[in-house]
């Protein structure tokens, strides 16, 4: 079973659907992969695809559909963990505006 987010899901839905896509899109994950992935699903670490130098070209594409800045000193390896962790992160930093 998925943990829950500590963000509500009305806050995450878009940004839950902008994620699958840019992961699809940087990572050319296929339509089943990206549908299946949740909370507790793994992402850097466990997905072969998304190694360091992914890692730059995701962020980069996030920061871009997104309109937000991720500084250096926020990405860390909690953060790309899980699927429902960058998640949050990504929902927390549109609330911060």
């Amino acid at each position: 079973m998925a943990s829950k987010l500590p963000v509500p899901v009305e806050q995450t839905g878009d940004i839950d659907l902008v994620l699958r896509q840019v992961l699809q899109d940087v990572l050319g994950l296929s339509d089943d992969r990206v549908a299946e992935l949740d909370a507790d699903s793994g992402l850097f670490g466990h997905l072969p695809e998304l190694d360091s130098m992914a890692v730059a070209g995701l962020l980069t594409e996030i920061e871009d559909r997104m309109d937000i800045i991720i500084e250096d000193d926020e990405v860390d390896g909690e953060m790309l963990e899980t699927f429902g962790g960058l998640l949050t992160f990504l929902a927390e930093k549109r609330a911060d505006g």
